[in-house]
């Protein structure tokens, strides 16, 4: 990375203090919030060149890890870990890449560092909205830029290839040997065209490429994707980076759903003008184990599916691919999701709790990504661009309404027969619960809090005098149904200061809701998991 753009804004650093001195927090018990889980799979059905390419596949992996420690915490990785003597504190600030508890709104437990910024290292910290957007820059709001300031104080845009370029060189030398490696043709193109964008930040044509990737026993999502940590305007990408085998049996069972996806489209909640996109039909639904993760993906909360990719022109014509980690949503389930259940659910409702609803309602969220509606009425530009630091928020909790009204219609066609419906409507409550934990400060943390507090107002569930939760099975089916209209109505309308003001009124954890998950904390329910990962933890 060159010299110049390490430097990053003096508010982070400011008064820092070694972290020998005697702590204030108990870090054991935030590391013991974490359940240890070992990423394992069987490989040896994979061919020797294969394994050898996974190697390969790691060190890449490792290599967009260490990308994303500078654009979370703006500043070096190895001089932020050195200052930390206790080996809880470090572990958990290896967890948060970070001295910012994400599970806790961002809370400072690292003494002497200030509130994170906003824009994270994406932007300079003493960079104004108002400044941003005076500026007259082509390449400003490009999702591959960082924002800098220059020799003179103005502002600067910096392509990530030109920023982060020493380990980008290596990162595309290691891409192009895994490429020769690959054992089906398809993903050896991905490959070859994924190194080309990470040297030129344009991807395009390895996402059109990683559609095509059908036949594959091993997958490998890498580069920079996800918008969340970029808080400011949620234009910025992060680096990141999943290694995954295929689960053949499982993805068997998932390929019926990808040719109702055109359909689907029709039957979404919301008048006409607002669904009239049509999806591309060329999706993939596969299952996977998981066994890396790198980067914005591993950091705190863990992500359990994918939908990728992004760019609204690759879905539009190709459509999305919808992996879904089965390995790492198991352990959430067993780990947290059945326990959390047995505290805030009706004895008669935790029987419906169940993994392959749990399985189903992540599966169906990624699905409801790729439908809607991506570009605003007005023709003015995505929604991704008109809702700014808002879209995240509000298309995840689009992606988790509409993944309920999926399971709900194709129940009613015949075409969804896994589980019983108040199984689904029941793990999705339990669900909430688990994923609310995290605190309201991220995007998945608003989304799960506006879904909650509009079915609370439309009478979904039922709390008892114990604080015990239950379904009201029709009036859930109702309100799903009016919530996935309203938000695919505001994104279709672009309508920034009406999401603005929705996502500030309910997208908040009220007193009831919290004394509830209050009550979880003396249970010794861990709150996320953290991973034990490489090759040797590989059955061969």
């Amino acid at each position: 990375m060159k010299i110049k753009y390490l430097i990053m804004a003096a508010a982070l650093t400011t008064a820092l203090v070694s972290c020998s001195e005697k702590p204030k927090e108990n870090y054991e018990a935030l590391a013991n919030q974490y359940a240890k889980v070992t990423l394992t799979t069987d490989i040896s059905h994979l061919s020797d060149n294969e394994v050898k390419m996974l190697d390969m596949l790691f060190e890449v992996g490792k290599i967009m890890d260490d990308i994303y420690w500078t654009e979370n915490l703006g500043g070096d990785k190895d001089e932020f870990l050195s200052k930390i003597q206790d080996p809880n504190a470090r572990k958990y600030a290896e967890i948060n890449y970070g001295p910012w508890d994400q599970l806790d709104n961002r809370r400072i437990f690292i003494p002497g560092y200030d509130a994170k910024p906003a824009g994270a290292g994406f932007y300079p910290t003493d960079m104004t909205k108002e400044e941003f957007e005076a500026w007259d820059n082509p390449d400003k709001t490009s999702q591959y830029t960082l924002i800098r300031r220059g020799e003179s104080g103005r502002l600067e845009s910096i392509w990530y290839h030109e920023a982060y370029d020493e380990q980008i060189i290596k990162a595309v030398d290691l891409l192009k040997r895994a490429s020769e490696l690959a054992g089906d043709p398809e993903f050896a193109n991905y490959l070859k065209l994924r190194a080309k964008a990470l040297l030129t930040d344009d991807y395009y044509y390895s996402d059109m490429a990683w559609m095509d990737v059908r036949n594959n026993n091993v997958d490998f999502v890498v580069g920079p994707i996800e918008n969340y940590t970029d808080g400011l305007f949620g234009y910025k990408a992060a680096h990141e980076s999943f290694i995954l085998i295929k689960d053949l049996a499982w993805t068997k069972q998932l390929t019926r759903y990808v040719a109702l996806l055109p359909e689907l489209q029709t039957k979404l909640p919301v008048e006409d003008k607002y669904k009239q996109e049509k999806p591309g039909s060329d999706a993939d639904l596969a299952a996977y184990d998981v066994i890396f993760y790198g980067g914005d993906c591993n950091m705190a909360s863990k992500t359990i599916a994918i939908n990728l990719p992004n760019d609204e022109r690759v879905q539009l014509q190709k459509g999305t691919r919808k992996l879904q980690l089965k390995n790492a949503m198991k352990a959430k389930f067993d780990k947290i999701v059945v326990p959390i259940s047995e505290v805030l659910v009706t004895p008669e409702a935790r029987k419906n709790v169940k993994f392959d609803a749990f399985f189903a309602n992540v599966m169906f969220h990624e699905v409801a990504h790729g439908l809607g509606i991506k570009n605003t009425l007005d023709g003015n530009g995505t929604v991704r661009h008109a809702l700014k630091e808002q879209y995240s928020a509000i298309e995840e909790a689009k992606a988790d309404i509409l993944g309920l009204f999926l399971v709900t219609k194709l129940s009613e066609m015949g075409e969804y027969t896994n589980t019983i419906l108040e199984e689904n409507y029941t793990t999705f409550m339990a669900g909430i619960f688990r994923s609310v934990r995290f605190g309201a400060a991220s995007a998945h943390g608003k989304a799960n809090m506006i879904e909650f507090n509009y079915l609370a107002n439309e009478g979904a569930f039922t709390r008892d005098e114990n604080g015990l939760y239950n379904i009201d099975f029709p009036k859930m089916k109702l309100a799903v149904e009016k919530l996935g209209g309203a938000i695919l109505t505001a994104q279709g309308n672009g309508d920034y200061e009406f999401v603005k003001e929705w996502i500030a009124t309910d997208g908040v954890i009220k007193p009831e809701l919290q004394a509830d998950l209050d009550k979880l904390a003396g249970c010794g329910i861990p709150k996320d998991i953290v991973y034990e990962m490489g090759m040797e933890y590989l059955t061969k």
